[in-house]
């Protein structure tokens, strides 16, 4: 048996523990499925490329947030689709994965494989970002959610602590952000308004979820609109806040935090740089661009 939209081509990263347990739940719904295990997130993006040009449409990213971005970024070349109405599957197997959250789909391998088969979908937007990375323009396609300042250090420097310290690395990467992150001169050019602010910390949503906590909770990834939270209020409440972002996102609306919206394209420009962080991965620093790429993928639910 193979799905409504051919054969899988499915692309699991390298640090997938149970490879087995995943084919036996793809095996078990009678799946016909090719398995490609990447070496690292550039060989990702190359094998997604590859199978699209090979023919297939129904492509499943197994691993995490930051597996997704790299085989959707392999769904693009030279700016356009590399095929028409692509299918995107998720099967999170390192843990949690923010986009699926958005769509209240199961966290473990079997129960998300059983969300590969049949026909819903439900077309989803993406987001194509323009940064500055390592002294040099760099353009990604990003799923999730969009960092800026604060919390892009916070994730990025939590990501370079090793994984044996489990939730410390979130804690240690709040204190380590909290100390080197500034209030600074920002201005967001959003379509054809502009607005001058001082922030320490901006979050532009496509879904809901970083980290675990709704940090976007307006956002929904096939609306047409990026959702943007600057934080505008003393960088004191970066803590004052927590409580209310963990309780499943209660932290707007708020006096310290300006909501906008990106229908097309934005830019975020900034009087020093500020590191920029999508969907988990480290994306270089401010200025950085975002234009929604509606709904040219679909979804598999």
């Amino acid at each position: 048996m193979t799905s409504p939209f051919g054969d899988l081509a499915v692309i699991a990263d390298r640090a997938v523990a149970d490879l087995a347990l995943l084919e036996r739940a793809l095996e078990a719904r009678g799946l016909r499925y090719r398995l490609q295990v990447s070496r690292d997130g550039s060989d990702a993006t190359r094998l997604a490329t590859a199978a699209l040009d090979e023919g297939y449409r129904y492509l499943t990213a197994v691993g995490d947030d930051r597996t997704v971005q790299d085989v959707v970024n392999g769904m693009f070349r030279d700016g356009h689709p590399v095929t028409d109405d692509p299918v995107l599957g998720v099967v999170p197997a390192m843990g949690p994965c923010d986009l699926t959250r958005s769509f209240g789909l199961p966290e473990d391998v079997d129960g998300a494989v059983g969300h590969l088969v049949g026909e819903n979908t439900y077309p989803f937007d993406v987001m194509k970002v323009s940064a500055t990375r390592r002294g040099a323009p760099a353009i990604r396609y990003a799923t999730n959610v969009a960092q800026v300042g604060f919390h892009a250090g916070m994730a990025r420097n939590a990501a370079r602590l090793p994984r044996w310290l489990g939730g410390g690395r979130r804690f240690l990467g709040f204190w380590s952000a909290y100390a080197t992150q500034r209030v600074r001169d920002v201005t967001l050019k959003l379509d054809n308004r502009e607005h001058l602010l001082r922030s320490w910390s901006i979050i532009v949503g496509n879904g809901q979820f970083d980290a675990g906590l709704r940090m976007s909770p307006r956002s929904f990834p096939g609306d047409g609109v990026l959702d943007v939270l600057a934080f505008v209020g003393p960088k004191g409440e970066a803590y004052r806040l927590l409580p209310r972002i963990f309780r499943h996102g209660d932290h707007v609306p708020a006096d310290g935090i300006k909501e906008l919206r990106i229908r097309i394209a934005g830019r975020i420009e900034s009087d020093r740089p500020m590191p920029v962080v999508i969907d988990g991965a480290s994306f270089g620093t401010t200025p950085v661009a975002l234009q929604v790429v509606p709904q040219t993928i679909r979804f598999k639910l």
